[in-house]
C-alpha cells in the first residue's frame, strides 16, 4: 500500500513538473515571440509621389517612427533625437535610413512632411497614403493612433493620440529591435552603433 501511494505521489510529482515546464517553455515562447508580432510591412507614398515599401531599402538598417507633423512635443522630440543618433553615427549612418510615417495623412501632405522632416534631418524621409494605407502599416507596427477633437471644437483643429517610439528594421527587413520613447540619445546611438558593427549577418536578433 505504502510503495503504491509513494509511487502515485512521484507520478504526481512528475506531472506537476512536466506541467511547469511545459508553463515556462510557452512564457519563454511569448516572451521571445513579441518580436514577430510586429509585421514591418509597409506601403505608402515618398516624398516625390512614389510607392515606398520595406523592400525598396533592402541592404540597409530602417529606422522608423510614427507621427504628424502638427504633434507639439513626442514627435519633435523623437525626429530630433533620431536626427542626433544619425549625426553621432558619422559615415556609419549611411547605412541607416531614417523613416517618419505620418498618422495624420488628411493634413500631412507629401510637401507638408518634406518640410517638416527636412527641419530636423534632411536624410529623414516623411511618409505618407492613404488613410488606408497608413492603417494598415500601423497596424503592422502595432501602432494604434487615434483622431482627438476636443467637444464643441472645431473638428479641423485635432489631435493625433498615437503610440511612440522608434522601430529598427535590419538589411534584410525584419524587424530587429524597439526604442522605447525617453530612450536616451546616447543609448539608442550606442544600441544601434553595436548592431551596426555586427553586420548584416548577424544583427543580434534572437
Amino acid at each position: 500500500m505504502l510503495c503504491w501511494l509513494g509511487r502515485l505521489c512521484l507520478c504526481a510529482g512528475l506531472l506537476l513538473a512536466t506541467m511547469a515546464g511545459a508553463e515556462e517553455k510557452v512564457a519563454h515562447r511569448l516572451l521571445s515571440g513579441e518580436a514577430t508580432a510586429i509585421n514591418p510591412r509597409y506601403l505608402l507614398v515618398g516624398p516625390g509621389g512614389q510607392a515606398v515599401t520595406n523592400e525598396d531599402f533592402r541592404g540597409r538598417f530602417q529606422l522608423i517612427s510614427f507621427g504628424y507633423t502638427f504633434c507639439p512635443d513626442i514627435c519633435p522630440t523623437t525626429l530630433s533625437e533620431m536626427a542626433e543618433v544619425l549625426r553621432r553615427l558619422g559615415e556609419t549612418a549611411g547605412q541607416v535610413q531614417a523613416l517618419f510615417i505620418s498618422v495624420d495623412p488628411e493634413r500631412d501632405t507629401r510637401q507638408v512632411l518634406q518640410t517638416y522632416t527636412a527641419f530636423f534631418d534632411p536624410r529623414i524621409i516623411g511618409l505618407t497614403g492613404s488613410p488606408a494605407l497608413v492603417s494598415r502599416a500601423a497596424q503592422n507596427f502595432k501602432v494604434r493612433y487615434a483622431k482627438v477633437v476636443q467637444p464643441g471644437g472645431d473638428p479641423r483643429h485635432y489631435a493625433v493620440d498615437h503610440a511612440a517610439g522608434m522601430f529598427l528594421l535590419g538589411p534584410d527587413g525584419q524587424f530587429l529591435k524597439k526604442f522605447a520613447y525617453g530612450t536616451d540619445v546616447q543609448t539608442l546611438t550606442e544600441a544601434i552603433a553595436g548592431i551596426l558593427r555586427q553586420g548584416p549577418g548577424d544583427t543580434g536578433k534572437p
